[in-house]
């Protein structure tokens, strides 16, 4: 049986095949506007959990 630890540690090869993959399917142009995507969202989610802790904070 696989535990969920073994199955999270990622070796530098593992990191190696996904980024290759990732090239292979997006190809390279592709990339910068994925990454610029992600970046934005993860701001936008920032964000909104900061608002939210806002909210909290007034309301108590």
């Amino acid at each position: 049986m696989i535990s969920l630890s073994t199955f999270l540690a990622i070796g530098a090869w593992q990191i190696a095949v996904i980024v290759l993959v990732v090239l292979l399917l997006f190809g390279g142009k592709k990339i910068p506007e994925l990454m610029r995507g992600l970046g934005s969202g993860i701001k936008e989610f920032k964000d909104a959990s900061k608002e939210d802790e806002k909210l909290e904070e007034k309301n108590d």
